[in-house]
């Protein structure tokens, strides 16, 4: 670690993902001292930490989430005021395939970050990532913090439970501790598995002269989509309270999977159902077909609000995508 410092210093558990990597950069431009852990982090490759150009102001540590002595260790190591749970597996359509890895690396991981809080006694700030996922399918309507969770995936289960398991530490254990419900954000930084990615890329692609054909599943689907880099903002906000709470972050609108579709073939200038098809074998056991969140409250108690929807958030994300050298850019799906 280095010298003590009278910065701020947060931990971000998952500091190679999308929301880790932009967390990272929002925390540095803030003046803190940023810790970032992955299972192996001396052959981690922390390509998104690469690509913002922020991975030389990061200090990194190995630490499996769901080994108790190794989160303890690391959190006595660091000692850090703030700690940002984005571990664990984040594909709802793999958790279908790893239901068992899924539950133990967020829900378990989750238990664990707290229990090592509640264990060391340090006035820790503690962020965890939670889903509009847990809602399950919203009716049509708009999901608040009270809506009912009706989770329809293993992705969905584990992070409910981790939801629980945080309201329980804050309510029993008096720790400082919250979860953000975030609907679907995206952003260049999406892996390639990811269906938002994965249209994008196919569209740059094709755009280029590929040839190839896009297969989907159910492009009915509607999702409320925001802006990756607007989510970390508010991650960061629930943590600067001066009490904890719970709060849906996600921007109000609701579109179709299909216009997602169409903004991004918009946006290299081709008509997509000249280039998709759909493939029956890519629906997902259990499907959710409608989920909007509703930000009244993060809006009324922390000033948030979603700049960016699912169009421009589309635009930048193809933007982003052409300009990305030929190594880099979304693997044929």
């Amino acid at each position: 670690m280095t010298s003590p410092s009278s910065k701020p210093r947060a931990l971000i558990c998952g500091v190679s993902g999308q929301d880790g990597a932009y967390l990272a950069k929002f925390l540095l431009e803030r003046g803190y001292d940023v810790i970032g852990t992955s299972r192996d982090a001396r052959i981690s490759p922390f390509d998104n930490l690469k690509r913002l150009g922020i991975s030389e102001g990061i200090a990194l540590e190995s630490m499996a989430i769901d080994d108790f002595r190794s989160v303890v260790g690391v959190i006595r190591k660091v000692s850090p005021q703030e700690i940002y749970n984005l571990a664990g597996q984040t594909s709802v359509g793999l958790s279908f395939q790893q239901p068992v890895e899924t539950f133990e690396s967020i829900s378990v991981g989750t238990l664990n970050l707290l229990e090592a809080i509640r264990f060391l006694g340090d006035p820790i700030r503690f962020f965890n990532a939670g889903s509009g996922e847990c809602f399950g399918d919203t009716q049509r309507e708009s999901a608040t913090e009270e809506h009912p969770f009706r989770p329809r995936s293993p992705y969905a289960v584990a992070k409910a439970a981790a939801f629980w398991q945080v309201a329980n530490y804050r309510e029993d254990y008096h720790l400082f501790a919250c979860s953000g419900i975030l609907f679907n954000h995206e952003s260049p930084l999406r892996p390639a598995r990811f269906v938002t990615r994965k249209i994008v890329a196919a569209a740059c692609r094709i755009a280029a002269g590929s040839g190839e054909v896009l297969r989907l599943g159910n492009t009915n689907v509607q999702r409320d989509w925001g802006w990756a880099p607007e989510y970390v903002e508010a991650m960061w906000l629930m943590l600067q309270k001066s009490q904890p709470s719970d709060f849906i972050i996600a921007t109000g609108q609701c579109h179709t999977l299909e216009a997602f579709v169409s903004a991004a073939f918009d946006a290299v200038g081709l008509n997509w159902k000249n280039h998709v098809e759909t493939d029956p074998s890519l629906t997902r056991p259990t499907e959710v077909n409608f989920q909007r969140g509703n930000p009244a409250k993060a809006y009324r108690e922390l000033g948030w609000k979603a700049r960016h929807e699912m169009f421009s958030v589309v635009k930048m994300m193809v933007g982003a995508e052409r300009e990305l050298p030929a190594h880099l850019s979304g693997e044929r799906q």
